[in-house]
């Protein structure tokens, strides 16, 4: 197999296709942490405004003896 005018023997082409199946597995591993990193983010961001929500709830007047 000749390669930008370079003759490729087994060992070489055993070699590239390893490389670019590391390559291709690292990509879909990354591909997979940015999506749980994003999964956690809107996670996180979802339970501030629940709190956020459940803290800003109307002020009541205190009434009844001690008020």
């Amino acid at each position: 197999m000749t390669l930008f005018g370079t003759t490729l023997d087994g060992m070489q082409i055993a070699q590239l296709v390893g490389l670019l199946a590391v390559l291709a597995l690292w990509i879909f591993a990354f591909r997979g942490a940015r999506g749980y990193e994003r999964w956690v983010k809107g996670w996180s961001n979802e339970k501030k405004a629940e709190a956020t929500k459940k803290n800003e709830a109307p002020k009541r007047t205190p009434t009844g003896p001690w008020g």
